[in-house]
């Protein structure tokens, strides 16, 4: 969580793990939540993200969200709940994403994207109903999790698909 559950050096310059990155690597977003049963559950069925692992410490509780999928460059959505008295940053407010900052998440067919959007709707966690925006955009939707950060899902938005072009002129 806040730098003291995983330190990986010490000061005579141990280290706790035996895998580091090649290179500085971007690993992850993390967000304070209230409820990280509920967050488990809205993100794990909601999005393509998949519990990776959960702790418990002296500070409270933590979990990894993300894909599995391609353990040689990770990225994780990383959310801590603080127990009460041991939240490193008590008395700061407690921000979300939004209402533009948000995570986003590419869905590959615009049928898989009304789906879903039709199951957030159900829920009351759609924000923005789904619009086709001019390119590079695309079609795109809204939502909130349980703790109010957005989310924006997107079909054609070009991510993905320029990502794999850039790639492979390399």
């Amino acid at each position: 969580m806040a730098g003291q559950l995983n330190k990986s050096e010490d000061m005579t310059g141990e280290t706790t793990y035996d895998d580091h990155p090649p290179e500085p690597r971007w690993t992850h977003v993390a967000l304070r939540v209230n409820d990280i049963n509920a967050t488990i559950e809205w993100y794990t069925t909601n999005t393509p993200m998949s519990l990776i692992t959960r702790r418990e410490d002296e500070m409270g509780y933590a979990a990894w969200l993300g894909h599995d999928d391609n353990p040689a460059s990770p990225f994780l959505l990383v959310v801590s709940q603080f127990f009460p008295g041991k939240d490193p940053f008590e008395g700061a407010p407690h921000t979300v994403l939004g209402p533009f900052a948000h995570l986003g998440i590419e869905l590959p067919s615009l049928e898989a994207l009304q789906e879903l959007e039709k199951k957030l709707s159900a829920t009351g966690s759609v924000t923005i109903p789904l619009t086709k925006l001019p390119p590079p955009i695309g079609w795109v939707f809204m939502a909130k999790d349980p703790d109010g950060n957005s989310l924006e899902f997107s079909f054609d938005q070009g991510v993905y698909s320029t990502f794999q072009e850039l790639i492979s002129e390399k």
